[in-house]
């Protein structure tokens, strides 16, 4: 019994107070006992199974405070104490569960101010507190949750101003701030472009967008005298003079610089940074030299380069000579001075004229999936290789559900995933993605063609592409990961494809298939292990179906992923 690992008692009617003998489980990683009608405290001593991972107390008769030592439990990934009696304040100590992708404390009787330390969960991606007596502030500090997707606050006594520190949640989807006390002008930018009014319900004294059928904000300006008008309009002439006087000024300078040096690279910001000139990049990767080459693409060469004051930046230099370069130059610009996701290969800015372009990227010390995947001397684990996956699934459903154009990258591969100091996934390499444009169309025509054995069959054949083109090439990703096989593999000839080899080996062959440095026959937790990659090689079949609509989505993936990962990390770390 004290080695028991998991324990499930979910929706039973099972009564009385939650035994300490539950305390004594030190291997427990998972305990779920929602859905019963446990009453009386939280035992705080569970806050010492510091081997808990999923905590689920949800859905009982529990009328206590919520222990401080719960702040204990550091590698706590999921924890739902919703719906019961909980009363007086949320401890600070719960901004100690650092590994929380979850928090749900919702529909208690929680009282007093949202504690502060919550902002410290960077991998907190659900938290709810809605249905409580919470009052004070939203803190500033939850503008540092980066990676949170699911805020509700609803239901409280909030008040004061939403904080504009939550536009920096780019991957905010759900937010609902509705039935408090807040006040202000309601923020417009990041995630803000995304709600409706339905965030923001019976909060009667917010103010600003008319879309979120608010009243708009009181302006600033203060009735002024005729004198001071006139005054002020005399000013605002004179400043508009001189700045034409100037703007004429510079375009002389500028067209006589132009005519006497033709050949002088224009620099385009992809966004607003620092400038940098060709000769800086010049600079940078010591003339282009093949011992800064990073790797090639289909229209471009990639330099790793270093600035003066040591800033690492990777140049993409397309060929200008090969047919396509232009366009899949203007596809890049195009896509990546719009998007912004952790998971997307950053761009810094661009170089462009007649003879030279170029893209500066982040530079990524690690290199590609492809290298990690294939050389002698790297390895990845599984969970390493499940985290690079969901790294990928979270950039590509931010590409097809989160932007306001679904993007197709369509050459998603090992070598297009890039790895950062943290081995954190980034895709790139956007020359020949596609923006379905607006409206009901949910597919556009092509002639271009991605990489052969990544392709979904609909793409190959007819040139239609869609998300579920993406979806199918992120099935084979997976494939090749885990089974650490090319799709290009001479065994891949003629109707044996990696798909049709993993769809026959599946399921009772899956010891054959998976890469074996992955699991060694007699290790512990060997069943774990390969029960997991058998849920991922199921994921990977579904997402290359034949039939585009019989595809998962890639919001479905994502999130099958993440069950995949908490149930392994469960079971095995």
């Amino acid at each position: 019994m004290l080695s028991l690992q998991e324990l499930y008692l979910r929706t039973n009617k099972v009564e009385g107070t939650i035994p300490d003998v539950m305390c004594s489980l030190k291997n427990l990683g998972a305990l779920d006992l929602s859905g019963n009608h446990f009453s009386g405290s939280v035992p705080p001593c569970l806050g010492n199974v510091t081997s808990l991972r999923a905590l689920y107390l949800d859905y009982n008769r529990l009328n206590s405070r919520l222990p401080a030592s719960f702040g204990g439990l550091r590698d706590l990934i999921e924890f739902n104490i919703s719906s019961n009696l909980l009363s007086g304040k949320i401890p600070f100590e719960i901004g100690n569960l650092k590994a929380a992708a979850l928090i749900d404390l919702s529909k208690n009787d929680f009282s007093g101010k949202i504690p502060t330390t919550l902002g410290g969960l960077d991998k907190l991606i659900n938290l709810s507190l809605a249905h409580n007596r919470l009052d004070g502030p939203i803190p500033d500090s939850f503008g540092k949750m980066l990676a949170l997707e699911f805020l509700d606050l609803c239901y409280n006594n909030l008040s004061g101003e939403i904080p504009n520190s939550l536009e920096a949640l780019v991957y905010l989807k759900y937010m609902n701030f509705s039935f408090n006390k807040l006040s202000g002008e309601i923020p417009t930018g990041g995630p803000f472009a995304n709600f409706t009014s339905q965030s923001f319900l019976s909060n009667d004294a917010l103010c600003g967008d008319s879309r979120f059928i608010v009243k708009p904000c009181p302006t600033k300006s203060t009735k002024k005298s005729r004198r001071k008008v006139v005054l002020t309009s005399l000013y605002i002439l004179l400043g508009i003079g001189s700045l034409f006087a100037l703007a004429v000024g510079y375009a002389v300078l500028r067209f006589r610089k132009t005519k006497k040096n033709p050949s002088q690279v224009d620099v385009s910001l992809v966004k607003e940074y620092e400038r940098i000139s060709y000769y800086e990049l010049e600079q940078a990767t010591e003339g282009f030299n093949e011992s800064n080459l990073l790797g090639y693409g289909s229209f471009s060469t990639v330099y790793k380069g270093i600035l003066k004051d040591g800033t690492l930046l990777a140049a993409k230099v397309f060929n200008v000579q090969l047919e396509g370069a232009f366009k899949s130059f203007d596809t890049e610009c195009e896509i990546l001075r719009n998007l912004r996701h952790r998971n997307l290969t950053k761009v810094i800015t661009s170089c462009s004229n007649l003879d030279f372009k170029a893209l500066v990227l982040e530079y990524m010390p690690n290199g590609t999936l492809d290298k990690w995947l294939y050389s002698h001397n790297l390895f990845l684990n599984l969970l390493q290789r499940l985290d690079i996956m969901i790294d990928v699934a979270s950039a590509m459903d931010y590409l097809h559900n989160s932007y306001s154009t679904p993007v197709v990258h369509c050459d998603l591969k090992p070598s297009n995933v890039l790895l950062d100091q943290e081995m954190i996934g980034h895709v790139s390499d956007f020359g020949i993605a596609k923006l379905l444009g607006a409206g009901e169309a949910s597919f556009v025509q092509t002639s271009t063609i991605a990489t052969i054995g990544y392709i979904a069959p609909e793409y190959g054949q007819d040139g239609i592409v869609s998300t579920s083109c993406d979806v199918y090439s992120f099935g084979i990703l997976i494939m090749e990961t885990f089974t650490r096989m090319r799709p290009s593999d001479e065994i891949f000839n003629g109707e044996m494809s990696i798909q049709r080899w993993v769809s026959d080996s599946f399921p009772s062959g899956i010891h054959k298939m998976v890469d074996s440095n992955l699991v060694t026959p007699g290790e512990e937790q060997i069943d774990s292990k390969m029960q997991c990659l058998l849920s991922i090689m199921e994921l990977a079949l579904r997402c290359t179906l034949v039939k585009p609509d019989a595809r998962i989505s890639m919001k479905d993936a994502l999130s099958t992923l993440k069950k995949i990962r908490l149930q392994l990390v469960i079971s095995c770390y």
